[in-house]
């Protein structure tokens, strides 16, 4: 075991993750409740999650390097987490802060639809002096995800002008919660930008995906991906190329982690010089493996033909 590990540690990363860092617990319901009614569990699942952590899960399965930032509890759930990241084959930065691991309880019911609720735990404590500045720039790519308060959004656009790595950003809740204007400092910079069609609309106050692309792109982005469900992605890039790519059929369980395992997939792509193109469909192969199990990484695979 000494052995692995000192040799994962003498290898470059090919993709840093930072970002919440959560303990995931999973019901598997007969529908989502409304107020006031009463619907069975059918199962419970409990493992680590993060949606920048499931996206590193994703990219070592697949072989590439990588590494993680965070902060964890000093809980059993911390020590879950920083177990499973081991085991996976990921190089940690992570330090333990005297109270709670964040937490994310999620409801899937028999369409794999879900609703989700998140307790921020220590992941609010993360800040600038936790963070490895040689280990995120000696990978290829930083890739960063939403935090809780403003405090690690400021984080997050301190670092983006400093890395020296390209930068990767899956905004998520961010763009729920901010302005386009806040969150421009990160995506000014971002070589990829990862959205759901959602999150894309409410950033860009209700534009069709290829305006509100082009408003990323615009603000200075190289890579925009919109993740489209069941009809697969949008990817457009700063030379005025675009392609809707197609999703991959298969039986839906839960689509918990379907965006991050897509993040996963295209990034495996560009590391291995894949057109935008060809990257979204790598990025759709992974989400359609993620999406036949309960959970965000199950299912996510441990090899591609390429």
């Amino acid at each position: 075991m000494e052995q692995e590990e000192r040799a994962i540690k003498m290898c470059k990363k090919d993709v840093v993750g930072l970002g919440a860092l959560n303990y995931d617990v999973l019901y598997a319901v007969e529908r989502i409740a409304r107020g006031g009614e009463e619907v069975g569990i059918l199962e419970v699942k409990k493992v680590p999650g993060g949606s920048a952590a499931n996206t590193i899960v994703a990219l070592s399965r697949l072989g590439a390097e990588v590494g993680f930032v965070g902060v964890v509890g000093t809980d059993e759930e911390g020590e879950l987490i920083l177990d499973n990241f081991r085991k996976e084959g990921v190089e940690t930065r992570i330090r333990k802060e005297d109270s709670y691991t964040g937490a994310a309880i999620g409801f899937v019911d028999a369409h794999g639809e879900r609703a989700l609720y998140i307790y921020p735990g220590v992941n609010e404590k993360l800040c600038m002096d936790d963070i490895d500045k040689e280990f995120v720039n000696d990978a290829q790519f930083l890739h960063t995800s939403s935090f809780v308060n403003e405090e690690q959004l400021e984080m997050q656009r301190e670092l983006a002008k400093s890395v020296k790595s390209k930068l990767s950003f899956s905004p998520g809740m961010l763009c729920f919660k901010y302005e386009l204007g806040d969150l421009g400092g990160v995506i000014e910079r971002s070589e990829v930008v990862f959205l759901s069609l959602d999150e894309l609309k409410s950033l860009v106050k209700g534009e069709r995906y290829e305006k509100g692309a082009d408003i990323l792109l615009n603000r200075g982005a190289r890579i925009v991906c919109v993740t489209l469900g069941e009809r697969g992605c949008y990817v457009t890039d700063s030379t005025g190329a675009a392609h809707i790519i197609a999703a991959y059929p298969t039986d839906v369980v839960d689509t918990t982690g379907a965006g991050d395992a897509f993040v996963a997939g295209f990034l495996y792509g560009l590391l291995h010089e894949k057109s935008i193109r060809e990257s979204g469909k790598i990025g759709n192969m992974v989400a359609s493996f993620c999406i036949r199990e309960y959970g965000a990484r199950k299912g996510l695979p441990h090899s591609l033909p390429l």
